[in-house]
């Protein structure tokens, strides 16, 4: 976390010694970035979620905008058991969970914003607060007797907030004077909980200007 603050501190000054260049070329005041974001959550080995991102930079110069920026993930899974004891017998049993990654982050954006640029390459320093949302349903019996703190499961949700930030870049093609294709966007997401998740998060869409 100590690292993301310096590297959010260096892009600022930076920034300053941007402000300090003459700025002659014309450049879009606001961006809208939206886009199918793929998010790999490291929990032991990596696991694929599939989602959205959507943006929106405030460019103040030419090659300097402050960012917000949301994202959500999704994922499915389930799982079968077959038990045996003593006082039921043989019997399985199914579940299903969801989970849900959000992301909801500021920072800022270095990128050449001049309307005559075709290739427009970017990168990013963001910091936010990330929510992990995990959902298990019923249990589902599907063979033998099952016992009763199977068979009078109930559905919950459970919700963890923490610490992220986000550092990465990409690349904008230029399609008009209003529209950007981003070719690809690449960023490593942690998650500052008790220990590091080293996530990372993999976009692709449209940017409106």
């Amino acid at each position: 976390m100590i690292k993301f603050i310096k590297i959010l501190c260096l892009t600022f000054i930076l920034s300053v010694t941007i402000f300090a260049q003459t700025n002659t070329d014309e450049y879009k005041k606001n961006e809208y970035y939206v886009g199918y974001s793929n998010q790999q959550v490291d929990s032991g080995s990596y696991r694929t979620l599939n989602g959205f991102e959507g943006a929106y930079v405030r460019n103040v110069h030419r090659y300097f905008g402050i960012k917000a920026d949301v994202s959500g993930a999704y994922r499915k899974d389930s799982y079968n058991i077959a038990f045996n004891d003593s006082i039921n017998g043989t019997y399985s049993y199914t579940g299903k969970y969801r989970t849900s990654v959000y992301n909801f982050m500021v920072g800022a954006q270095i990128k050449d914003n001049t309307s005559k640029k075709r290739l427009k390459p970017f990168a990013h320093v963001l910091v936010g607060l990330n929510v992990n949302r995990y959902k298990n349903d019923p249990l589902i019996c599907t063979s033998g007797t099952c016992p009763s703190f199977i068979t009078n499961t109930r559905s919950f949700t459970f919700n963890d907030k923490n610490f992220t930030g986000a550092i990465g870049g990409g690349l904008d093609i230029k399609i008009n004077d209003r529209i950007d294709f981003r070719a690809i966007q690449v960023d490593y997401n942690p998650i500052f909980t008790s220990g590091t998740q080293h996530n990372v998060r993999f976009g692709v869409g449209f940017v409106f200007k």
